[in-house]
């Protein structure tokens, strides 16, 4: 699990004061590249590479509101490693209190520049495996 830090600025936040739906997912799309770094890797090479991995599925639990101003603590993790696939879990928690924000998901299939769906490089999925204690349930779908 990799843990980034974001603080929600006031163009997140709607007329309620809250951060907007919406925003939650690119929250989501912030911690995964975060924890690409973190494990030594980039979406840059990743894609260099000529390999891309688009959400195809995601989804995202509301618990309570985040405001503006808030320090927000996203916890990713890889919770599903397939050949041609892999899922990040999240979870969003207020620093300070701890309070339990939402939780989420996103899947993504891995794509060649074409567009067609391909193997997941050897280095992402050694990449992705090498998190003490972590194994993510590996499928060959």
């Amino acid at each position: 699990m990799v843990e980034a830090r974001l603080r929600v600025i006031y163009g997140d936040t709607d007329q309620m004061g809250v951060v907007y739906y919406a925003n939650y997912f690119r929250y989501f799309e912030f911690a995964r590249s975060e924890y690409f770094r973190a494990k030594g890797g980039s979406y840059a090479t990743l894609e260099k590479e000529g390999s891309f991995l688009p959400v195809v599925e995601a989804s995202c639990t509301y618990k309570a509101p985040a405001k503006y101003d808030d320090v927000l603590l996203i916890r990713t993790e890889v919770s599903e490693l397939k050949r041609a696939s892999l899922a990040f879990s999240y979870e969003i928690r207020r620093e300070g209190d701890g309070q339990l924000l939402c939780t989420g998901r996103t899947i993504h299939a891995c794509v060649g520049k074409d567009g067609r769906p391909m193997r997941l490089p050897e280095a992402v999925t050694r990449l992705f495996n090498s998190e003490p204690g972590q194994n993510p349930r590996k499928k060959d779908t």
